[in-house]
């Protein structure tokens, strides 16, 4: 199994399972679900690949079977009555999601988000620049719901080696209605 993501791990101490459910929004295999669900957070793993929710629902993990790129306009968002206390995404972009993933967090909410960026295409795939951020897009996507405020806690926009070399943009930040003491460096 797969290490979780670094990120991830380096702002886990933010999440608290006290606040409510973590969306695992496009789990893939599930290795930060897995990861996750280990520490006995309460979870919910979304992805399209049944297959692969088959492991982690034996696991025990919550999971959620869905095309989030379905539908009119191109996304079906299946959680407009439903609110989490994190949302964490890693190595999926489709951009007319954010307004949707933004409403869905709680006030005080976190997200925990990372992807390959621009430049990437240098080192592999992902190398479509319809799955590629650009240049500090993922700052200006914590702007596309009006009606959402993001406190931005970090953000990174760069070359990494780990888990691959890659170019990648990430960002934790939290919806505005509750700062926290533990929001730092």
């Amino acid at each position: 199994m797969s290490l979780p993501s670094s990120w991830l791990q380096r702002y886990l101490h933010l999440l608290n399972a006290d606040t409510g459910q973590i969306l695992d929004l496009a789990c893939g295999t599930g290795r930060n679900s897995f990861y996750l669900h280990g520490l006995g957070l309460p979870l919910l793993a979304l992805d399209r690949d049944v297959a692969s929710l088959a492991g982690m629902q034996a696991a025990g993990v919550a999971t959620k079977a869905h095309d989030l790129e379905a539908g009119e306009g191109g996304y079906d968002w299946p959680f407009a009555e439903q609110s989490f206390a994190a949302i964490v995404v890693c190595n999926y972009l489709h951009r007319p999601l954010f307004p949707h993933l933004l409403a869905s967090l709680k006030p005080g909410g976190l997200l925990i988000y990372e992807t390959f960026a621009a430049g990437n295409e240098n080192f592999g795939k992902p190398s479509n620049p319809a799955f590629l951020l650009r240049p500090g897009e993922l700052l200006t996507q914590m702007q596309s719901n009006p009606s959402v405020t993001m406190s931005i806690i970090a953000y990174e926009e760069g070359y990494v080696e780990q888990p691959k070399p890659a170019i990648v943009q990430r960002i934790c930040a939290r919806k505005a209605g509750k700062i926290s003491v533990l929001d730092k460096l």
